[in-house]
């Protein structure tokens, strides 16, 4: 999956615990006809990933759903969902559709000069 917006905020990396857990955030403006600020966390040695990026920055961000129960200890079950970027990098501007070859100029056709109006023997009736 991927989001794909511009940069609102970069955050510093964080450690927790003693195992030197590292954490850093980054969230997107999308721009879309409803855009929407989502938060991305990277963590581990993906937190480095980030170190290039600037706040303004068009990007397209790799993502992964996380999602993890924790019984807290009252014995209630709580549900945690998080997303997850393994890749960063700068989204095209103009990028077109996949689907639609860009169209050429109108100077690139020549006009058609060999018409005949009476030349219509390719009609299939």
């Amino acid at each position: 999956m991927e989001v794909q917006g511009r940069i609102k905020v970069i955050g510093e990396t964080q450690s927790f615990g003693s195992n030197g857990f590292r954490k850093r955030e980054v969230v997107v403006t999308t721009e879309e006809q409803y855009p929407q600020t989502i938060m991305v966390e990277f963590v581990q040695d993906k937190t480095d990933l980030l170190n290039s990026y600037q706040v303004g920055q068009q990007v397209k961000i790799n993502i992964n759903l996380r999602g993890r129960e924790w019984v807290n200890p009252q014995g209630e079950t709580k549900y945690f969902n998080s997303i997850q970027g393994w890749r960063i990098e700068v989204a095209q501007a103009d990028a077109s559709s996949p689907e639609m070859p860009p169209v050429p100029p109108a100077q690139a056709f020549e006009p058609a000069s060999d018409l005949n109006e009476e030349d219509n023997d390719d009609l299939p009736f």
